[in-house]
């Protein structure tokens, strides 16, 4: 493992500007292993921000030149841990999580729960624990523990815990435990009940996982090729019109409702953030730039409809990313200049569940891709979303050891978390399902399918070309619909620095080929994303 611990700046290990901070565990890792390690600084505490009015009236956070101040360091000096007002950003979850005091791991039947200071006990602190299944709660009590000493661990057999019956006889495909220690007095810092530490680990699965697969049952529908359209519709519940000359999705409705606007697109780009764009001429940005993966275009090289019956169809498509600026007819693109092949297959069943099938063949000069995933488009309406993985705040592949799994719920608006500085941002982590609703609970359910791993979920107001294109937060224009990612995989943030490529090899998704596949169908207020996700393996 291959860890900087930069000394010339007074033993800093992690750099907070913009949407940072990744890899931090792998720094504890260490020095939780290693005599004499004890540790380093943040840089830094607060963004260095002053308030000032707009024009509208309004007061925002201003840096860098905004003052008419020159030279300036641009937004060099807005890398901190919380906002000029000490709101915390979301980095500061993962910070607390790898400090806290209280550590727990789950390994081969038994819970360990260690305390790591060196002088206080546990005497102060009441623990709590909750078990949940497939992201529901099942149960949840105080635990009973002795006083444990500095440096010292306990130890919990699976066979007597409170949470043994509850794990015994769940059905759930998983099951996770979560141990949180709260203050049980004041001090003269915190309020009693304060959280000091939060642990959640994964019990074993008590049978063999089954991959979510589709089955065919007799559920009919209707379908007709008009022109270069193909529509597929089942009476009044929904409907879905695919391009088929473009292999796209042009509109979903259910019950008549618009809901999905365009798709489905294969995408490999996200809105820099600065780690990315860290190191001059070898910095992510300028290798993307130069191989042109910052403005991919795809061509359709062929759309064929390969089974049309009155309970299924499947279309096959083929498409080429190539720079925009080659785009236009497939006669004019040489093979040389195909940077990316995507084959997509849709299979429309009876119900209105789709399975978007996902082969990506990469160019093996390519540097490391910033994301491999779909794109849609939502209409604006559609706004209520509910995830059954990490969460409730932002998290990333590198970034996500303070995440527990679970369900949750909010509005598109609260996902995305206003940065100073506007940079890719609203990711949310090992999604396993996800459910996008309107008011009257209309809306598109997706999910992973068969032996795919969990997604990367990212859905805002704002495009991507939006949030590359403003330089302060308040610069934002929303779109006239919502952009969704649904990721197979997703480049962590990084974080050592903020001036070198610095992502940790294994969060960077190198330019190979990989397979995904994704499922989405209609939901209504009379289901749920869970109930459709428990039900999965049959999906007609």
């Amino acid at each position: 493992m291959s860890l900087l611990l930069d000394f010339e700046n007074n033993g800093r290990y992690s750099h907070s500007l913009g949407n940072s901070n990744g890899n931090i565990p792998e720094y504890w890792e260490a020095i939780d292993r290693t005599f004499g390690l004890q540790g380093g600084f943040i840089w830094e505490w607060a963004d260095q921000g002053l308030l000032k009015d707009s024009a509208d009236g309004t007061k925002h956070w201003a840096y860098g030149g905004d003052f008419g101040d020159f030279p300036n360091d641009l937004n060099f000096c807005v890398n901190g841990l919380v906002w000029p007002d000490r709101t915390p950003h979301p980095a500061m979850h993962e910070v607390k999580y790898v400090y806290q005091p209280i550590k727990v791991s789950f390994r081969e039947g038994t819970l360990k729960i260690t305390n790591t200071h060196f002088y206080e006990t546990t005497k102060a602190l009441e623990f709590c624990w909750a078990a949940h299944g497939d992201g529901c709660q099942i149960g949840s009590g105080i635990l009973s523990l002795p006083l444990i000493e500095p440096q010292k661990t306990f130890d919990i057999e699976l066979q007597s815990a409170p949470w043994h019956t509850l794990w015994a006889s769940s059905s759930a495909e998983e099951f996770f435990l979560t141990i949180t220690s709260k203050l049980l007095h004041s001090t003269s810092w915190v309020e009693a009940g304060h959280v000091i530490s939060s642990t959640q680990v994964q019990l074993p699965a008590k049978r063999e996982f089954v991959p979510h697969v589709s089955k065919t049952k007799d559920a009919t529908f209707i379908s007709e090729i008009l022109g270069d359209t193909l529509k597929v519709s089942q009476q009044n519940a929904w409907e879905i019109i695919l391009n088929i000359k473009k292999g796209t999705v042009e509109s979903w409705k259910v019950e008549g409702v618009l809901l999905m606007t365009k798709g489905i697109f294969p995408c490999f780009w996200r809105a820099p953030t600065d780690n990315d764009k860290g190191g001059d001429a070898s910095s992510y940005l300028s290798q993307w730039q130069a191989a042109h993966i910052d403005n991919l275009h795809y061509i359709t090289k062929s759309c064929s409809v390969q089974n049309m019956t009155d309970h299924l169809v499947k279309v096959a498509v083929v498409f080429l990313g190539v720079p925009k600026s080659e785009e236009g007819s497939l006669s004019g693109v040489e093979n040389t200049n195909v940077l990316i092949e995507i084959d997509v297959v849709y299979t429309v069943y009876g119900s209105g569940n789709v399975v978007v099938e996902c082969n990506v063949r990469p160019s093996s000069n390519l540097p490391p891709l910033p994301r491999v995933g779909v794109e849609f488009h939502l209409d604006k309406s559609v706004d209520q979303i509910k995830w059954y993985g990490r969460g409730p705040f932002e998290c990333y592949p590198d970034r996500k050891a303070a995440a527990h799994v679970g369900v949750y719920e909010q509005n598109v608006g609260d996902l995305h978390v206003p940065y100073i500085v506007p940079i890719e941002c609203a990711g949310r982590a090992d999604v396993r399902w996800v459910t996008f609703q309107n008011k009257d609970g209309l809306g598109i359910y997706a999910s992973i399918h068969g032996s795919s791993p969990p997604m990367q979920l990212n859905a805002s107001y704002y495009t991507t070309a939006e949030l590359d294109r403003a330089t302060h937060n308040e610069d934002l224009i929303k779109g006239d619909d919502i952009e969704v990612h649904l990721d197979h995989k997703h480049m962590g943030l990084g974080g050592d620095d903020s001036w070198s490529p610095c992502v940790h090899d294994k969060y960077l998704i190198p330019a190979v080929p990989c397979s995904f596949s994704i499922r989405l169908c209609p939901i209504t207020p009379a289901t749920s994303g869970h109930d459709i996700y428990k039900s999965q393996p049959q999906l007609s």
